[in-house]
């Protein structure tokens, strides 16, 4: 009686087809809910955020360590908007997200000068993507008639433009 009971342990196929099934769909489901490529995107447009900050913020500290005159480079008062780098030739760029009309073919380079910014910042930040450069960092200077300083963020990828004045 013995030899003809048998008792069958583990699972059918199918019982693991439909578990591994399961598992894949709701790995699926927290993939799309995490959008990974979104999330990289937000933290280059933070870091582009930091950046602008971080550049704004030596500008302010220079003019008060000068005895208010501002970095050697700057552009005129009132005048167009300028890629900040060392680059002599194309530093013209434009994006409707951040709102950037650079026109002026030459960047500003802040680094150097009788009153630079190296005293406030190690190096100029530079785009988190592949496309900038040191000589074209990506980052715009304007200041307008009133003397307010305007640094903005070139490249931000995501839907709000990145833009600090003092």
């Amino acid at each position: 009686m013995k030899n003809n009971l048998q008792t069958n342990r583990g699972f059918t196929l199918i019982e693991l087809l439909i578990v591994i099934a399961i598992i894949a769909a709701l790995a699926v489901t927290v993939f799309v809910a995490l959008n990974p490529l979104k999330r990289l995107q937000d933290a280059r447009d933070s870091r582009r955020t930091s950046d602008v900050e971080g550049i704004l913020t030596a500008i302010h500290e220079s003019i008060v360590d000068n005895k208010g005159s501002l970095p050697t480079n700057m552009p005129i008062a009132g005048g167009s908007e300028v890629q900040l780098g060392n680059g002599s030739s194309g530093c013209a760029i434009t994006n409707a997200v951040s709102g950037c009309a650079v026109t002026a073919t030459i960047c500003a380079d802040l680094n150097t000068g009788a009153t630079n910014l190296t005293k406030y910042l190690k190096s100029m930040p530079i785009d988190p993507t592949s496309t900038f450069t040191a000589s074209k960092s990506g980052y715009s200077v304007q200041i307008d008639t009133n003397n307010i300083i305007t640094i903005r963020a070139c490249g931000v990828e995501g839907t709000t433009a990145i833009t600090q004045s003092r």
